[in-house]
Order: C-alpha cells, then sequence, then structure tokens
C-alpha cells in the first residue's frame, strides 16, 4: 500500500467513526451538513461546529452517504474533484452525483460488510488529475453484548494522486530504459568477447576488443550517472570552489567528442566569444559539458553541426551548446529535465538514454546559483543554455 493510501485509510477510519454518528443525527434533516444556508429545521439538528469545520477544511473529498446511497453530504473539495454542485446532488443517488459503475458496487459491498481498503483511481473533472477514492462503511458505536455494529452509511474519501502516479511512473519508465541500458552492451560483449574466444586469430582480437572496451565504458558512465544522480538527491552534492577559465574546462571535452562526431558526420566546433574566468566546480562543470554535448550527438543526423559556445552576459557565464538536429517535440520541453524522462524513442536517436543526463546538468547548475533552459523548434534543432554565476553564492 501507497503512503497515500495508507493515509486514506486512516483518514477513512476516523471520518467513518464520526460521520456514523452524525449521519444518523442528520438523517431527518433535509439539508446537507456543512451547507451554507440556515437549516430550516435548525432547532431539531445538533451542530458540532468543531467536526464540521474539520470536514470543510480537508484537503480531501469527502462524501457521505446514507443506507440508500443518497449523498447527505460532499464538502467543496469533492464537488471540484468530480464536478458537481453540492445543493444539487444533495439527496440524490450516487451514480446520478459521481457516475462510477465501479464506484457504486464498492459502496453496496460496504453497506453489506465487506472490506476493500484498496483505493482506486477515477479521473475528476479536470482530465490531468487522478484521485484515489476509498469506500468505507460508516458505523454507528457497537451496541451491548456482541452485537456487530450497526452500518450507518457509506463515507468516500478522494484524494488527488497525479503526483503520485507520475512518479510511479518514473519508476517503471526508469527500470525500463536502465535495464534497456545495460543489457545491449553486456550482451555486446559476451558476443564480442565469445568471438575473441573461440578465434585463434589475432586479426579478431583486435577487432573486437577495443568495442567491447567501449561497451564497458559506456556501461561504467551509465552507472556514474546513476550514482551522481543519487548522490545529487540525497543532498550529498559538495562543490569544490576554484577559479577556472571555462575555455580550459569545455576544450578538452570537445577534443575528446570530436571522434565520435566525425564518426557519425556531424560538425563539432566550439566557439568562444568572450573569455569567462569564474569561480566554481571545475569537475561538476565538465559533467555539463559532457552531458550536454552528448545529447546534442545523439539527436543530430549526419552533415548536421553541433556548436558549443562561451560568453559573459550580465555577470553570468553563459554555456550554449545549439545542435541542427532533429528538435524537441513542444508538448516535451517542460519535461526534458525531469528525472528518468525521456523523449519518444522512436525518433531516431542513434544510442537511447536513461533520462538522467539533463536532470544532472540542471542539478549541477542550480547548485552553482546558476538556472538552465531549452529552446527548440521540431525538424530545426535544439539550444540548451546553462547561466552560471561569475562570483559563487
Amino acid at each position: 500500500m501507497t503512503a497515500g493510501a495508507e493515509w486514506i485509510a486512516t483518514g477513512a477510519f476516523v471520518l467513518g467513526v464520526a460521520a456514523g454518528l452524525l449521519l444518523r443525527r442528520y438523517a431527518a434533516a433535509p439539508r446537507e451538513l456543512g451547507d451554507d444556508e440556515a437549516p430550516e429545521r435548525a432547532h431539531e439538528i445538533p451542530v458540532d461546529d468543531r467536526f464540521d469545520a474539520l470536514v470543510r477544511a480537508l484537503p480531501l473529498g469527502v462524501v457521505m452517504l446514507d443506507r440508500n446511497l443518497r449523498v447527505r453530504f460532499a464538502n467543496r473539495a469533492a464537488a471540484a474533484i468530480f464536478g458537481f454542485e453540492r445543493a444539487r446532488v444533495r439527496n440524490s443517488h450516487l451514480i446520478a452525483a459521481i457516475p462510477s459503475i465501479d464506484l457504486e458496487h464498492r459502496a453496496q459491498a460496504a453497506l453489506r460488510g465487506e472490506r476493500d481498503a484498496s483505493p482506486f483511481v477515477v479521473s475528476g473533472k479536470n482530465v490531468n488529475r487522478s484521485y484515489a477514492v476509498s469506500v468505507s462503511a460508516m458505523s454507528a458505536p457497537a451496541g451491548e453484548g456482541d452485537e456487530p455494529p450497526e452500518i450507518t452509511g457509506v463515507l468516500l474519501l478522494a484524494e488527488d494522486q497525479t503526483e503520485v502516479l507520475a512518479l510511479e511512473r518514473a519508476r517503471q519508465e526508469f527500470l525500463t530504459n536502465v535495464s534497456h541500458e545495460l543489457r545491449t552492451p553486456l550482451s555486446s560483449v559476451k558476443l564480442m568477447l565469445e568471438t575473441v574466444i573461440e578465434s585463434a586469430d589475432d586479426e579478431a582480437r583486435q577487432l573486437f576488443l577495443p568495442q567491447a572496451l567501449g561497451q564497458v565504458d559506456r556501461l561504467t558512465a551509465l552507472v556514474q550517472r546513476l550514482l551522481e544522480q543519487a548522490r545529487v538527491e540525497s543532498g550529498d552534492l559538495v562543490l569544490t570552489i576554484t577559479e577556472l577559465d571555462l575555455e580550459d574546462v569545455a576544450r578538452p571535452i570537445v577534443a575528446a567528442f570530436q571522434p565520435q562526431a566525425a564518426a557519425n558526420g556531424v560538425n563539432l566546433e566550439l566557439r568562444v566569444l568572450r573569455p569567462a574566468i569564474l569561480e566554481a566546480d571545475e569537475q561538476r562543470l565538465s559533467q555539463v559539458f559532457v552531458n550536454l554535448i552528448d545529447n546534442a550527438l545523439r539527436y543530430t543526423p549526419e552533415n548536421g553541426s553541433v556548436i558549443v559556445s562561451l560568453d559573459v552576459q550580465d555577470g553570468h557565464a553563459a554555456i550554449r551548446v545549439s545542435d541542427t538536429g532533429i528538435g524537441i517535440p513542444y508538448k516535451d520541453l517542460p519535461y526534458v529535465f525531469q528525472r528518468f524522462y525521456v523523449v519518444d524513442r522512436s525518433r531516431g536517436r542513434r544510442v537511447s538514454g536513461a533520462g538522467l543526463g539533463l536532470s544532472i546538468v540542471k542539478q549541477i547548475v542550480e547548485a552553482h546559483g546558476g538556472s538552465v533552459e531549452v529552446e527548440s523548434t521540431l525538424g530545426s534543432g535544439t539550444t540548451f543554455t546553462a547561466r552560471v554565476p561569475v562570483v559563487p553564492p
């Protein structure tokens, strides 16, 4: 059970006891509990102001049903979640207020005393949000002897689970991506080594051993990124600040990527518009260059170009990596810096990734007190710009 589900279950237990009593006391009332209008029979209705205020303030959606599954109470959060007007659904059947067959079946099961603590997800009025709904019976206090408590109605609790579900999807995608990233080079290394072992030809060794080493380097880089991401998120990212020339950091990295760029038929170039002398962590900034250049080369087709430019603007060292690649769809732009987010793999990138590189770039740049942004036009290329203060915060 997720943390959200446990919280809903606890809330259902606490509210269920109190709501069971109140539903019986309000059974003859012509109005909804917590309604804003003055009650027509206020002298007959004992009002628990504290409970009323508690339910009003809850971020959870709360709906109370009587034994006939008619709505006796719904707070404002529930009305917003399910998209109904509280005055209109009062005393209406559950299915009229919330058109969900599954929800009605669960409510009927709760009246029969069947327990099902697992919440299920429904879409609210806003299609971009998802809610976990818990259904539980409301009971009056147990009678004397061994008689079971009387079931007085049903309590529905709805909690926004959009972020939880997004994290779960990210986790599943991460496992899929990392499994793919590990399996491909491992299979290649295994095949190459088997070929070398079975062949007595020196030519086979000269051909396959360097390739096997290259795949091992790829695996090492992936593991390093995973460790780096874990270090960043645990708060263990420590910066070692020294004075450095940004060109001295960028030039050897660009040179190291030249063979890969040449093999792909891509022109890779470093341009220094203005010298950038700053105080920063050289190793971390090296990671920024590596991840941005590597990302650009993955998406840039043959005969394209990747330009790395350095500049100083408004007290910030500006690192720009521009490519003439396939670009990023507009819908993906807000998410490219999220960890584990991978743009559609069918878009023709040469080598898939685990969705960690850009997330690490963002974490490192922000740790320096800077910012990073992306501009892209589908089919025309992408530009990533990282700005780091010349003087560290």
